[in-house]
């Protein structure tokens, strides 16, 4: 039988392994400790690296916190008034190299007093240059675990990461998307153990994943133009996690720490009036492909 205290173990054992292996990947940098509390009940651990040899600004935050429910998340959540738990690891590293992409993870578990729990999380790539052969491997991998569990969840949890990770106000994606998937609970045919299984290996999924891009694409030369173009797009990132994103807004409203919120933000971020990129450019083609509903497994072929 499943137990907060179980799940909040596992995560933060996660997260300890998920550092390890970037610092292992980036070969220079470190991930530095900040423990915290928070008054109405819980706390974290954020781990940060800034100037690393291929990670510009790492964020691997930890959380367990607990207390009474806002009444402002019970309306959102359409919940009964009970005191709640929640636990989770997120992270997001923004690269160096335009050429290595910005990537987001995030897996969590949620409980009430009264009974109601769910598990959520997600996974999605941000590159600054959409690259065929990435985006496929990226989702080949994430195909490959999700169908080890359930054959519904890839295609189902793609389309949710596309309709998650968007910004309406640009009709743009903010990347070549993922998995996404929120309020998981046991059914008839998934026990809340295998359940919690699949979040989990969707944690030690991310390192291996982001490992193969740091090792592929930090040594792509680039120069200013590519960086101009790598400050724009981190500017999407801004505008998505500050206006959009359901995470943010859930730390600021149960009276999280903030500087672990918005961990999230990059090292530096541009934005230029009515931007156009050049016709037949590698910028252009990026952005014509900040879709929905792409088949990034068989794109190209």
């Amino acid at each position: 039988m499943l137990d907060k205290n179980t799940i909040s173990e596992d995560f933060k054992t996660i997260q300890g392994h998920i550092c390890k292996e970037l610092e292992m990947a980036d070969g220079k940098g470190s991930f530095l400790l900040d423990p915290w509390d928070r008054a109405e009940g819980g706390g974290g651990l954020t781990r940060i690296m800034t100037g690393g040899e291929i990670i510009a600004k790492g964020g691997v935050a930890f959380s367990a916190v607990h207390g009474p429910t806002p009444d402002k998340i019970l309306k959102k959540l359409k919940l009964e008034k009970s005191d709640f738990f929640a636990t989770g690891v997120s992270i997001v590293i923004h690269p160096l190299s335009p050429m290595v992409p910005i990537i987001h993870m995030n897996i969590r578990y949620f409980e009430m007093s009264n009974g109601v729990y769910w598990f959520g999380g997600g996974i999605d790539l941000t590159p600054h240059y959409v690259i065929p052969e990435d985006a496929a491997f990226f989702h080949q991998q994430l195909k490959a675990l999700c169908d080890g569990f359930n054959a519904d969840y890839y295609p189902k949890f793609k389309n949710w990461a596309d309709d998650y990770f968007y910004l309406p106000h640009r009709k743009e994606t903010r990347g070549i998307g993922g998995i996404f998937f929120d309020r998981l609970t046991e059914t008839s045919d998934q026990s809340a153990e295998k359940i919690f299984q699949f979040v989990k290996e969707v944690g030690y999924l991310f390192p291996k994943v982001y490992a193969h891009f740091m090792k592929k694409n930090a040594t792509i030369p680039y120069g200013e133009a590519e960086r101009a173009w790598q400050a724009l797009r981190r500017g999407r990132y801004v505008e998505f996690n500050l206006v959009w994103d359901a995470g943010t807004k859930f730390g600021l409203d149960t009276n999280g720490r903030t500087e672990s919120i918005l961990m999230s933000m990059p090292p530096q971020a541009a934005w230029q009036y009515n931007q156009q990129p050049i016709e037949g450019s590698a910028e252009k083609f990026t952005l014509d492909h900040l879709k929905k509903g792409i088949d990034w497994i068989n794109f190209g072929l």
